[in-house]
């Protein structure tokens, strides 16, 4: 090897053991958002399932990605938001598509006049339940025949022991409304 090319490998070996090495970024199967109701001024904290639709309002939330960054690197959270907003009429209007940040939450481009809601983190564990799946193999079918139902995912996380959603939850197929119960009535013990 010429010195001068034996002197620009060691250049860029140093070169390259002085660069900070980029990490990929952690995918995360749940993104924790905060809503706020403009109107009632009630903030709600709120698990989403990456592509389960989530209800707040009248918006309908899906998130389709959640990263973060390892724990040596700058702390970046993000998500990739699919946002529709429900008439009263009952047909949707997508109104976002796009990148949340937690770190910079004034960056989402919701306009609504009644609720706001923002990026909090993204986790692999959530306190609620997984979406169902939708089309489980039924026990009693015959893998054979041409009507059976595809296959589970044998990768899949089991089914949670309780399978009744939060009382705060209700869940069809994939979907997700989040209710806003009234506040409990205060009642004293003496009151009869």
């Amino acid at each position: 090897m010429r010195p001068q090319a034996r002197a620009l490998a060691f250049s860029l070996a140093l070169l390259a053991s002085t660069l900070p090495a980029l990490a990929t970024p952690i995918a995360n199967p749940v993104a924790t958002f905060s809503g706020l109701d403009k109107i009632t001024t009630r903030l709600t904290k709120f698990d989403a399932y990456v592509n389960e639709t989530v209800q707040f309002g009248s918006l309908q939330i899906t998130p389709r990605a959640c990263y973060t960054r390892p724990p040596n690197e700058t702390q970046r959270t993000s998500v990739f938001v699919e946002v529709d907003q429900v008439s009263l009429a009952g047909s949707s209007k997508r109104i976002f598509t796009g990148w949340m940040f937690a770190d910079s939450p004034a960056l989402n481009a919701i306009d609504d006049a009644v609720y706001d809601f923002w990026l909090v983190d993204c986790k692999q564990r959530s306190d609620v339940p997984p979406p169902k799946q939708t089309n489980p193999l039924p026990a009693e079918a015959d893998p054979g025949t041409a009507d059976a139902a595809p296959a589970a995912d044998p990768l899949a996380a089991p089914a949670p022991a309780t399978a009744a959603p939060p009382p705060n939850r209700t869940e069809a197929g994939s979907f997700i409304t989040l209710l806003n119960p009234a506040p409990a009535a205060e009642t004293s013990p003496d009151a009869q």
